[in-house]
């Protein structure tokens, strides 16, 4: 196992789920791990819906986390609605709809508490030839044979060591919420419950699947509904528009869902009236706290930097069309953790994992952009709408979406 005896260290800088992935692994492995995670209070309440796959069963057994059916919501079939509310088309996909809080509170469940560090801020990394060397903002230094950057899109890590590389913003914004299954009439939750449900109204397109609701029940009637709504959106002036809050700040990047004006949540439920399917207008706009993300893009040409490693939306952002963000973080920790296990040295156990992982991340971001081109193409002319629209049949969108790909 070379460095995976008891004496080797590993610092990971983010607690949540692919940070908690790694986590779960390396503990596993005979690692003595740290999380820093620098918001102070748990994570769990944030709300959004995931897709799983199957590889993301595989690495929860592989990290020894116990779980049953109650993971998520099952479904059955997917349908397509017609802007009046007609059924365009169906066929039969099972799947399971998690929450992200449902994965976060299970996969935090598993790991011991002296590991996890809550308001812990890592202010620096630097690689060094025996040790890296990571320092806290109440100046700590700390010394790891491994570094994980599980920091997020917006990773100061990845930024810290390949500073050319930006966010590409796709051209369009994802309004998303959770609505609770009680609350919705007897006809919506007939229409959309036990169902992955689209709804592609001209130059726009909804998603919705039924995820678990309150204290993490699947019992009928007490779920929840969460909508994925994406939506054409300018970069020079509609995108600086939506970030502005009441106070005239301009927010980077997103925008808490407490600070978005009145009238811009107004202008999207008027818009999910007038566009939508009835039964998607009725989920959007019984939401209770609507959010909305600008979608981006980004790639790396690397993953290690000696013995720091950049792992899941730290590496590769993808737009959520292939419903991957969890999936790819949680196989970037297993193929890391099985990088570690072949190399007696950290550094090459990290080349070989960035060697393979930056393809696998590169192929998710491309397919994702397949996904969104349909969205891409509204903000641009008739010749690329038209071409667009050939691959927007109710059928390849309910055949592409959120499906397991094989990279």
């Amino acid at each position: 196992m070379g460095n995976s005896s008891a004496r080797s260290k590993a610092i990971i800088v983010g607690g949540s789920l692919g940070g908690l992935f790694a986590a779960n692994l390396l503990v596993r492995n005979g690692w003595d791990v740290d999380v820093f995670e620098r918001v102070p209070d748990e994570l769990a309440a944030r709300g959004a819906g995931i897709v799983t796959h199957p590889e993301l069963f595989t690495a929860l057994a592989a990290a020894g986390i116990e779980f049953d059916d109650s993971i998520g919501v099952k479904v059955q079939s997917r349908v397509t609605f017609a802007q009046n509310g007609m059924v365009l088309s169906e066929r039969k996909l099972p799947q399971t709809l998690t929450a992200w809080g449902k994965m976060y509170h299970v996969l935090r469940a598993a790991l011991p508490d002296v590991h996890y560090h809550a308001g812990g801020t890592v202010l620096s990394v630097e690689n060094g030839p025996d040790q890296a060397v990571v320092t806290l903002s109440d100046g700590t230094v700390l010394h790891a044979d491994l570094v994980i950057a599980a920091d997020g899109f917006k990773s100061s890590i990845r930024e810290r060591f390949l500073p050319d590389v930006r966010l590409q913003y796709a051209g369009y914004v994802a309004w998303r919420g959770l609505v609770d299954e009680a609350s919705l009439s007897p006809e919506t939750r007939a229409a959309l419950f036990e169902k992955f449900a689209f709804c592609l109204p001209p130059r726009e397109q909804i998603l919705g699947y039924p995820v678990a609701g309150q204290g993490n029940s699947i019992t009928p009637g007490e779920r929840r509904y969460n909508f994925v709504w994406y939506r054409a959106t300018s970069e020079d002036i509609q995108l600086p528009d939506l970030l502005t809050d009441a106070s005239g700040k301009r927010w980077t990047g997103g925008i808490p869902p407490t600070l978005i004006r009145p009238d811009i949540l107004a202008d999207m439920e008027e818009a999910a009236l007038t566009l939508l399917a009835p039964q998607f207008s009725e989920v959007v706009t019984k939401a209770t706290q609507p959010l909305f993300q600008p979608i981006y893009d980004l790639e790396v040409p690397q993953m290690a930097f000696g013995r720091i490693a950049l792992l899941g939306d730290a590496a590769f952002v993808a737009r959520p069309h292939c419903g991957m963000g969890v999936t790819k973080a949680a196989t970037d920790a297993m193929a890391l953790v099985a990088a570690l296990k072949t190399h007696a040295d950290v550094q090459d156990a990290l080349a070989d994992y960035s060697r393979v992982r930056t393809q696998v991340g590169a192929a998710i971001v491309q397919h994702a952009r397949h996904l969104g081109a349909y969205m891409q193409a509204q903000l641009k002319n008739d010749t690329d709408r038209e071409m667009a629209e050939r691959y927007r049949t109710p059928d390849a969108v309910m055949r592409e979406t959120a499906v397991p790909a094989r990279f």
